[in-house]
């Protein structure tokens, strides 16, 4: 084939997107539809607790447009991490929204699901061998955090769509995948280039991000060629520059020319952006580098405790300079009140200070520049939600009540922007499994179920 279009329609599965522009990528004739649906962006609740990333309403609203328009135009449409974490709840999760969509319009789907949930047992023999690596930063696996994780999933390249797409199935639904892999995946199966199809579909996983002005919630058609590949918004108010896509090459990346992934690195150091048109963007020189064994990255969350949090407001000049010594104030209180309350004994509360560092912490540049007024976000992790809650309560009405210098009068310190003012949030999760491992054949690893759905 000369040529390869695909279609993209948000930066994540309900997101949303405008019909009109989702209607002017299918003028296109694309040889696909792609979407991702998840990321861990949002942190291991997500993953830890089986639950998705957006709404079951909007992945259903998108799901109907983009599964109709791949039934009538006979094209297959690929989704990625199903269900925000592609684990086992998730890959459900969709399909329920699937099985509803057949039952409501009749339609006879040949679906092909393919999941990326881990035997645990199989992970702690590649443990006892030596063979699973740490991520930067993260400790090594052991058996104890193999077993504390809710679930655990591995994430899957390109190669693991294409027995799937070789079938001619109609929806193609994977667990934990590789942003781009979808994309690539189809780029591969017609005889493209995998280092332009993987840069091709990195752009793409995030719909017209990478557009001026951008947006994750519209449609970019990606065309990619043996030598190049070009981007193009549907939006005729969204314009493709060579700054804007060359900007976005660089989104979500530790190295601004590598981008690892399973089975190897995108070398991104060669590319070329060209303006070829007003609104398209050419690139060329974007290659794969295989490496010497194919490893894929593992991802697993566990519970962590119970969490209770409160949002307060605060406006006094003098408590805004003295917030330190009022936080401090909480801490003296709990410990005197909760002594075993200790982070080895599975208890932690922060303090978030927006309007001074409250973002970046102590990487904020600008730490002696406090607003006129500030919000305090309290968090407080504990073994039991009666114990977060506890400790929530506590840290607040120390605070509420503090006798700063300089305070005259003897109202409350804080404003509170909610009643109640503390919310239990539940179970709280943290990422224990952030690991690779090496698998011997990328196609057969992740086993893939056919189904016939009406």
């Amino acid at each position: 084939m000369k040529e390869v279009r695909i279609l993209s329609p948000n930066g994540m599965l309900g997101y949303g997107f405008p019909k009109r522009s989702f209607a002017e990528g299918m003028k296109r004739k694309p040889h696909a539809i792609c979407v991702d649906a998840g990321s861990t962006d949002g942190g291991p609740q997500k993953l830890g607790a089986g639950v998705g990333i957006t709404s079951r309403a909007m992945v259903k609203q998108d799901l109907e447009v983009m599964i109709s328009a791949g039934l009538n135009a006979g094209i297959p449409v690929l989704i990625g991490s199903a269900g925000g974490s592609g684990g086992a709840r998730h890959i459900a999760w969709t399909m329920e929204i699937i099985q509803d969509l057949v039952h409501l319009h009749g339609w006879k789907l040949n679906v092909a699901v393919i999941h990326s949930t881990i035997d645990k047992q199989w992970i702690k023999k590649q443990v006892a061998e030596h063979r699973v690596r740490s991520l930067p930063g993260v400790p090594e696996l052991t058996d104890k955090e193999v077993d504390a994780a809710t679930e655990i999933v591995a994430q899957m390249g390109y190669e693991s769509f294409l027995p799937a797409l070789e079938s001619g199935t109609n929806v193609i639904v994977g667990g934990r995948a590789y942003d781009p892999a979808m994309t690539a995946a189809v780029c591969v199966h017609y005889g493209m280039d995998e280092g332009l199809a993987y840069h091709m579909g990195k752009i793409l996983e995030c719909g017209a991000l990478c557009a001026i002005p951008g947006s994750a919630k519209d449609c970019l058609l990606g065309t990619i060629r043996k030598d190049s590949f070009t981007v193009e918004a549907m939006n005729s108010e969204r314009k493709c520059l060579t700054e804007s896509v060359a900007a976005h090459t660089l989104y979500e990346k530790s190295h601004p020319y590598l981008l690892p992934g399973p089975g190897g690195t995108a070398n991104l150091q060669m590319c070329e952006f060209i303006q070829e048109s007003e609104g398209i963007v050419k690139v060329v020189g974007s290659r794969f580098e295989r490496s010497e064994e194919y490893r894929v990255k593992l991802e697993g969350a566990k519970e962590s405790g119970y969490r209770t949090i409160f949002v307060a407001g605060i406006r006094d000049p003098q408590a805004i300079k003295q917030i330190d010594e009022i936080l401090r104030a909480a801490d003296t209180v709990i410990a005197e009140h909760f002594p075993h309350a200790t982070r080895r004994n599975g208890y932690v509360w922060d303090y978030k200070v927006y309007g001074r560092n409250g973002v970046m912490g102590q990487l904020e540049p600008k730490c002696g520049e406090v607003g006129h007024e500030i919000c305090l976000v309290a968090e407080f992790l504990a073994p039991t939600q009666e114990e977060a809650s506890a400790l929530c309560s506590l840290a607040r009405s120390t605070m509420l009540h503090y006798h700063y210098r300089g305070r005259y009068a003897t109202a409350g310190n804080f404003a509170f922007p909610f009643a109640p003012s503390d919310f239990e949030v539940g179970k709280a999760y943290e990422f224990n499994v952030y690991h690779t491992v090496p698998i011997s054949d990328p196609r057969t690893f992740f086993p893939t179920e056919y189904i016939t759905l009406g």
